[in-house]
């Protein structure tokens, strides 16, 4: 599933290609993608335009010329194409023609994307309940979110309502880079772990979100490469095991992280 780097990947498309122009004609798709009415979506976007665009975790929100947000979850396979040729893609969800004959499509071909309409960023936040984006943290504020946490930190870290964009992938990224056993318990934390989690985090979304916008493999140094049962550490020190937390697989190297 796309997380935070994946997202701001998205962001970056669609501002290099489909801002400031004039939407002339909507098509949509599949209704469960959408989380009103379709004919809301064609009103409020028929003769809008879309002029810039924020992420909150997941999703992101594109401001609308006249009345407030498009807000897109990609799911499992959604992602943005802007292309200026007649065919439209079979898994186009949501399509948008602008003046200059360009079209802008939402492709989402296991369909568990969403798109949302909201009056703001604020209220689209309330709304779905989500914590603060996780590369606006600051450090401070990162050691604070987990003053009185309970419970195993990686359970609190895939939790959107505490940090918004964290996913299964990164979390098992951050904590492997951290040196930390995901089934430590979020209160046997001391400053030293807080502090190399939040290092980790910002350097590690940061890392993959270039890697992806230069088109680059990321290091060979991460898990996410060797996210194989028995194969060897990224270290060396050890096998990967997998176990599941939350119902979700957990990848990790029991030598190089350690459970407290």
């Amino acid at each position: 599933m796309p997380e935070l780097p994946e997202v701001a990947y998205q962001k970056i498309y669609l501002e290099s290609t489909s801002l400031h122009q004039q939407i002339v004609n909507v098509e949509t798709g599949a209704d469960k993608i959408f989380q009103s009415p379709k004919k809301d979506f064609v009103d409020t976007l028929s003769g809008n335009e879309l002029i810039s665009s924020s992420q909150i975790g997941k999703y992101l929100l594109v401001e609308l010329k006249k009345k407030g947000f498009l807000v897109i979850h990609f799911g499992m396979t959604g992602k943005l194409d802007y292309f200026k040729h007649d065919e439209t893609h079979k898994h186009a969800q949501l399509t948008l023609t602008f003046d200059n004959g360009g079209k802008l499509s939402f492709i989402c071909p296991r369909k568990f994307g969403k798109l949302f309409l909201t009056e703001s960023m604020s209220a689209f936040k309330h709304q779905q309940n989500l914590g603060p984006h996780a590369t606006g943290l600051k450090k401070g504020d990162f050691h604070k979110l987990f003053e009185k946490k309970k419970g195993n930190v990686k359970t609190a870290l895939i939790d959107q309502s505490f940090i918004a964009g964290l996913g299964n992938l990164y979390v098992d990224e951050m904590l492997f880079q951290s040196g930390i056993h995901p089934k430590t318990k979020s209160e046997n934390l001391d400053k030293k772990d807080l502090h190399n989690m939040y290092k980790n985090m910002v350097n590690i979304l940061d890392t993959v979100t270039k890697c992806k916008t230069e088109g680059v493999p990321v290091p060979d140094s991460y898990l996410r490469t060797h996210r194989t049962e028995g194969e060897s550490c990224p270290n060396g020190k050890g096998k990967i095991e997998m176990i599941k937390i939350g119902g979700r697989s957990t990848y990790f190297c029991p030598e190089c992280q350690e459970i407290k």
